[in-house]
């Protein structure tokens, strides 16, 4: 088989940190005396830069860096306690490395952020490379972080997937020209999804190398992707 390139988002599709990111997001607020928005609300912007998100509810920059030193007091002293794996997650990576294709992660969490997850869980060995949040100028949904991991991953848009939770992780994989799985173990809901336009829809990370294996014997597409 000719290799596929494996692109996946981070939280949300291949570690399940949302809970860390809600009582993150609750501590950074409530340590400043503010009502912290709902939980429904906060995550609407997962898949975003923090900064990004963060300049939402804040007044200038400084604030914005008071928000986010708060988050990440409480992240870093959680992170390990509340971190946990998507069950079959490691097992459908290590099938995906077994047969040869190239493997990157897309996140807007920084690269030292990114490493510490997926060393928790045991996935960080299996990465040929990760775009994150420092790593380029503009973010999901814009497509410049898929197309950063391409190249690095010297991959092409036809020949490449991308695995993610969020509407930003659709529209970003989507604009690079690459198939779009969504991932709906993570929170979000087919119906949540469907204005994104995923290529395809996938109940379990454990049945992402058999999708992988299927798509990458299709024929090159020569004419735009319709949602499966």
């Amino acid at each position: 088989m000719t290799p596929y390139t494996i692109l996946f988002d981070l939280d949300g599709t291949l570690i399940d940190s949302v809970d860390l990111i809600l009582q993150s997001k609750t501590y950074a607020f409530e340590s400043r005396g503010l009502a912290a928005p709902s939980d429904p609300e906060w995550l609407r912007w997962l898949g975003t830069p923090l900064r990004s998100t963060f300049a939402r509810y804040a007044d200038g920059d400084a604030e914005v860096d008071r928000f986010i030193a708060a988050y990440r007091e409480f992240q870093t002293e959680h992170h390990d306690r509340l971190l946990r794996p998507y069950e079959g997650a490691a097992e459908a990576v290590a099938a995906l490395r077994a047969v040869g294709h190239p493997i990157g992660i897309v996140t807007s969490k920084s690269v030292e952020l990114s490493e510490r997850g997926l060393a928790r869980v045991g996935l960080l060995d299996f990465m040929d490379t990760i775009v994150g949040a420092d790593s380029t100028e503009r973010h999901k949904p814009d497509p410049e972080p898929v197309r950063v991991a391409l190249e690095r991953l010297a991959g092409t848009p036809g020949r490449a997937i991308f695995v993610g939770d969020s509407v930003h992780d659709m529209y970003a994989g989507n604009a690079a020209g690459v198939a779009t799985v969504a991932a709906l173990w993570g929170p979000f809901t087919r119906q949540d999804l469907l204005p994104s336009t995923p290529r395809y829809y996938l109940d379990h990370v454990r049945d992402l190398p058999t999708l992988v294996a299927s798509v990458a014997a299709e024929p090159p597409e020569t004419g735009p992707r319709r949602p499966a």
